[in-house]
Order: C-alpha cells, then structure tokens, then sequence
C-alpha cells in the first residue's frame, strides 16, 4: 500500500461506516467498546495510522490525549481539519518517531497487518507504552484474503507481551453491514 493510494482514499475514506463514524448507533458502539477497553481519560493515546481522525476524534470527545499517526499526508491533513486539538504527524506507523515510555495506550486499527514486518512493529509499538500500557488492535482477516486472522495476531504480539485476550467483533453494529469475515479486538493490558 502505498502513499498516493491512501493520499487518493482520503476524499472518501469517511463515506464507510466503520470509517467516518456518521452514523449514531455505530459510532455509539466504537464508543462502548473502547471506554470499556481502555484506561479512564485523560489517558495518552497514539493512535498510529490514524487516517482522517475518526477514533483520535471519539476518543478526545472523552478526554483521552491523543496524538495521531499516519503516512498519509492527506489523511493528516484531514484529521486536522476534524480534531485541532489533536496533535498529529505525517509518519510510517512500523517505525513510529514518537518519544518511547510516553503512552497509556497504542491504538491501532486495520493496520497491523498492511505492515512489512508486523513482528518488528509490535515491538516498537510496545516501547512507545508506560509501564502498564495497553496494546489495542482492531484487525481482521476479510473475505477477500487480506488480513491476520486473531490467532496470527495473537502469536505476534505474545511475542513482545505475556497478556493477551481477544474479543470478536461479528456485530453489523461496528461495520454498518453484516460481514462474513474475521474481525476482533485484541488488548495486551500489560
């Protein structure tokens, strides 16, 4: 995946459900199911390959500090215009130039597994964690073949963390149709 093509995604990247959030019940349930998962605000987060903002944008509704991520200039330049408040950066999520031991938690959704060595990613992911960070991933292996399935997931991120637990996420609620393939939650709390 490249730059241009994410740079070219981002004028419709929103127009998805799980993407843009637009609609109330979907974005009621990403929500939910983070302030279920992580810490209590005002928790730092790096919301690494952040896209246009959409989570860094829920997630400062509730008071969290999140600094976002992403290798797309256009879809920086778009979460700007959704979160001012946030702090966001043009940088490749594998190797995110942000300052180590600094973060309560690292989000990431649909990204790890896009990644040239997701093994080598999660490790530096980890370092970007106080003591106690947690590890969030949204990932999913689609229909389509692209992906990791949880346990491909799993097995990466035991190797950098001891805890881990996964929660599959098949409710048409979070994607804004049915879908007939792999998507979880997976948090390594410490």
């Amino acid at each position: 995946m490249t730059q241009e093509l994410w740079d070219r995604e981002a004028a419709s990247f929103d127009s998805e459900p799980d993407h843009g959030l637009t609609d109330p019940r979907t974005r009621a349930a990403w929500r939910d199911l983070l302030l279920e998962e992580l810490p209590g605000a005002p928790a730092r987060v790096a919301d690494l390959g952040c896209g246009t903002g959409t989570l860094t944008r829920l997630l400062t509704d509730e008071g969290y500090i999140v600094d976002g991520l992403d290798f797309s200039p256009e879809m920086i330049s778009r979460a700007r215009v959704k979160v001012p408040e946030a702090r966001f950066a043009v940088g490749d999520a594998s190797s995110p130039a942000l300052q180590a031991a600094t973060y309560d938690v690292v989000l990431s959704r649909h990204v790890l597994w896009a990644l040239p060595d997701p093994l080598a990613s999660i490790i530096k992911w980890v370092d970007l964690l106080k003591p106690g960070g947690r590890l969030v991933l949204i990932e999913g292996r689609w229909s389509t073949g692209g992906g990791l399935t949880a346990v491909q997931t799993e097995r990466i991120v035991r190797t950098a963390r001891a805890e881990v637990a996964v929660r599959p996420m098949p409710e048409a609620v979070y994607w804004g149709k049915e879908i007939q393939d792999e998507r979880y939650l997976m948090i390594s709390p410490s």
